[in-house]
């Protein structure tokens, strides 16, 4: 049998930073423009600035996290430290959905980019792929694995030098469509044609969220990263920053740049007639050498993304791995490269099952959204619960304000997750339900402690009435359900619900007796 490795600190600031801004900037930018148009006409300027804001609260709340505790797989890691093993293996099964789905739908997005050049890739009028863009796709997921195989460093040179093209394209983007931009098109049908309704529900169904959750790769990779106290912080907080300010002006662009005359029967057929924005609005205003480099960073962005996911989820698999309520076999670490190679491997046949079922980057993405936002839901709520049971606890980074802000992410979070709607909150927080129930039996069935499997529902159960609470507000309310809960009622019930559980979760964290915070040593 091999000797067990031991993580190696080898990424800097930059590394880090790369990573951060390389996971956000990914198929998000290529696709959201049109269908944040679609969904919120010129107003989805404003759905942008709150999921940046949204992103950079929960980014807040993850710098307390990763700089007082810097583990490989924190993300799945933290809820168990404050809340037990249940609540941990909850968060790790919708966070292995959520990064292993994502690296899938980067791949996805290649392909179905690439289709401009290469029609074989995609059948006609539906972006599924053909038997040869379905192979495509594979020689990617191969290629993603193979650059992840052999040594973080290896994997981080890579990134950043897809970094450096990923973000001159959409800068260059920016400077090309403000040279025809038109001002009339933010009030040819209205700024906010949709209302506040349209506002809420682009940041979910239109791609923002998707193309703001890149933080978690940077906690994942903790163990791995020279001065975390430091590094981890600024890394977040630039991460956040930076993407906001260019997608935003990416979106103010897109929207002036569309022929008015386009415009005349509204904004709502956008999606449809740019279903590759900025390839098609270059070609819509003669601008062919634009659409030609779009096409090419489309190829390369999403792939350095789906890079940064098959070196994130392993790390996730090993931390719910360590938790000790997943197969140990993945808490393997190659003695030579410091790779979690079990858990690759298994991320690498995860990405290879969700090209699958799920064919086209609209497909995917409401349900990755609302994953992804899952899985960093739960931070405030460890932030508080730990702030309480471990005080002496050292935090580099200490969030101030939190007895706002703590609550205030939770709200966010909780908003966006019933801004998916219906069918993808049903299905998703259904799916949890079962997952909830299925831990327990299968720990009675190994005759686990009794007393001690008592503690860890107690300290979950506050997340199995978040989820049971928001299914029944979705089924009411507005967004995909059946409208008894009518607008803006339905966000504001989903608002007092959050609150409520936010409160409830934090004071039924593990005491202090019974923490166990582990040792980045053992990493």
């Amino acid at each position: 049998m091999p000797r067990q490795g031991k993580f190696q600190k080898q990424l800097s600031l930059i590394d880090l930073t790369l990573i951060g801004l390389g996971a956000i900037f990914g198929s998000g930018w290529l696709f959201s423009a049109s269908h944040v148009s679609a969904i919120a006409g010129p107003a989805g300027i404003v759905s942008w600035l709150i999921g940046g804001a949204a992103v950079l609260l929960l980014g807040l709340v993850y710098c307390e996290l990763g700089a007082a505790l810097p583990r490989a797989g924190g993300v799945v890691r933290y809820p168990g430290y404050s809340h037990g093993a249940l609540l941990g293996s909850l968060m790790g099964f919708i966070t292995l959905i959520a990064f292993s789905s994502l690296i899938a739908i980067e791949t996805v997005a290649c392909r179905q980019y690439a289709a401009a050049w290469f029609p074989s890739l995609s059948k006609s009028g539906t972006g599924d792929p053909t038997p040869l863009g379905w192979i495509v796709q594979l020689v990617l997921l191969t290629v993603f694995f193979l650059l992840n195989y052999f040594s973080v460093k290896t994997f981080a040179k890579a990134n950043n030098i897809i970094s450096i093209f990923k973000f001159i394209v959409p800068l260059l983007v920016i400077i090309v469509l403000l040279t025809h931009f038109q001002p009339h098109n933010m009030q040819v049908h209205g700024f906010a044609p949709f209302g506040f309704a349209g506002v809420e529900g682009a940041v979910s169904a239109g791609g923002i969220i998707f193309a703001y959750l890149g933080l978690t790769p940077i906690i994942s990779v903790a163990s791995e990263v020279r001065d975390p106290q430091r590094t981890i912080p600024i890394a977040l907080i630039l991460s956040v920053v930076l993407s906001t300010v260019i997608y935003v002006l990416l979106q103010i662009t897109f929207l002036g740049s569309i022929p008015t005359a386009m415009l005349a029967h509204g904004w709502s057929a956008i999606g449809t007639e740019f279903s590759l924005p900025y390839h098609d609005i270059a070609l819509a205003l003669g601008i062919g050498w634009l659409a030609v480099l779009v096409v090419s960073d489309a190829m390369i962005s999403p792939s350095g993304t789906g890079n940064i996911y098959m070196n994130a989820t392993p790390r996730v698999i090993y931390g719910w791995a360590r938790s000790g309520s997943f197969f140990k076999v993945f808490t393997r670490i190659d003695s030579q490269s410091g790779i979690p190679r079990p858990a690759l491997w298994l991320t690498f046949g995860l990405s290879i099952f969700w090209t699958l079922p799920f064919p086209s980057w609209e497909a995917l993405i409401s349900v990755v959204s609302a994953a992804l936002v899952l899985s960093y839901a739960v931070a405030p709520i460890t932030v508080a619960a730990l702030r309480r049971s471990a005080p002496g606890l050292p935090r580099p980074f200490l969030v101030h304000g939190f007895a706002v802000l703590g609550p205030l992410s939770f709200i966010v979070a909780a908003l966006i997750v019933y801004w998916s709607g219906w069918t993808t909150v049903s299905w998703l927080l259904g799916l949890q339900l079962g997952m909830f129930v299925i831990y327990i039996l299968c720990k009675l069935g190994a005759r686990a402690d009794r007393k001690l499997l008592a503690r860890e529902v107690y300290s979950s159960l506050w997340l199995i009435a978040f989820y049971a609470l928001i299914i029944v507000a979705s089924y009411l309310g507005t967004f995909g359900g059946k409208g008894i809960i009518g607008h803006p009622w339905d966000s504001l019930t989903v608002t007092l619900i959050a609150l409520l559980i936010y409160y409830w979760g934090a004071y039924t964290g593990l005491p202090s007796s019974q923490l166990d915070l582990g040792n980045e040593d053992d990493d």
